[in-house]
């Protein structure tokens, strides 16, 4: 596998994009209004095939230690540093361009998962999964307006590795718009099998495909009743001013960070100071080394007309 000292881009062939491609103005309204995005080959079949070999092999060495459920479904969080390949699709190449178009520069990962989750043993049981992510973050920062949507504070990209491109094999389901709801109503009954809300969508996507969502859009698991195993990466973004919700376990002397970029470590977390993670020097103004920013304006992408890209 090539280091960066080889470069990311002569290990998968993605025609050229460097990861900071502006993202358009109708995609940018459409996850305004939708609440996430659905993006199609986003991974080449080569870099999907890795991913998934990478993805098994952490699995096995989950299995192993029997950190999976009986079913053998496993949910790992902060599996950033478990494979080089992992850590690259910080700033994936077509993904990337959304985080920071939709997030800002002042950005970086404070949850990631690694999903596979096997043909169900048993046939599906009563079960209401809807919510939204971010846990207190939909309480503290809340107005006692219910029509003043919470801030987004965070969004993630998942990426597909295996078939779902039909229902029933465990996708995601979401309620586009429902990101601007605080609350959703709740069925009184919890022991039966209670429909869907109304307008609820099943993202059915193929292999190499990404989706991008507000971690305020009302969304939920679904049972994977079919004979496939699904297999996802999850990886948010949020604004250095939040703390982590996932431990990320880096060796700071070992190969895997000496191979990340400045921008990549920045996403894993790195700053100067405590000062840096709200944006600036101690002198109260922006600071410009913080890579992400110093990469985008080297680049000519800041954009006072967006908040985020100031």
């Amino acid at each position: 596998m090539a280091s960066h000292r080889e470069g990311y881009h002569a290990v998968f062939d993605y025609d050229g994009r460097t990861g900071y491609e502006p993202i358009s103005d109708t995609d940018r309204k459409e996850f305004h209004e939708q609440g996430f995005l659905l993006l199609r080959n986003v991974l080449t079949e080569d870099h999907r095939a890795a991913l998934e070999e990478a993805v098994d092999r952490v699995y096995a060495e989950e299995k192993a230690k029997g950190n999976t459920t009986k079913d053998g479904t496993l949910h790992l969080l902060g599996f950033l540093e478990r494979d080089e390949l992992f850590g690259d699709l910080l700033t994936h190449p077509i993904a990337f361009p959304y985080m920071w178009g939709l997030a800002g520069w002042n950005i970086y990962t404070h949850h990631n998962h690694l999903d596979v989750t096997p043909p169900a043993l048993e046939p599906e049981k009563p079960y209401w999964g809807w919510h939204q992510d971010g846990y207190r973050q939909n309480s503290d920062p809340e107005t006692m307006d219910p029509n003043l949507p919470r801030p987004m504070f965070s969004l993630k990209v998942a990426y597909v590795l295996s078939d779902l491109s039909e229902t029933g094999r465990g996708a995601t389901k979401v309620i586009p718009g429902s990101h601007l709801w605080n609350s959703l109503p709740r069925p009184d009954d919890l022991t039966v099998h209670n429909p869907d809300p109304e307008g609820t969508v099943e993202i059915t996507a193929n292999p190499g495909d990404a989706f991008i969502f507000d971690r305020r859009q009302w969304h939920s698991r679904s049972t994977n009743l079919s004979n496939i195993t699904r297999k996802m990466l999850f990886v948010g973004y949020t604004y250095r001013w939040i703390r982590p919700l996932d431990e990320l376990h880096i060796d700071k002397d070992g190969e895997w960070w000496a191979n990340r970029t400045p921008v990549q470590r920045q996403l894993c977390g790195e700053g100067t100071h405590t000062a840096n993670y709200w944006g600036i020097n101690w002198n109260g103004y922006i600071d410009d080394e913080i890579p992400l920013r110093k990469e985008l304006k080297e680049r000519g992408l800041l954009d006072r007309s967006i908040p985020w890209l100031r």
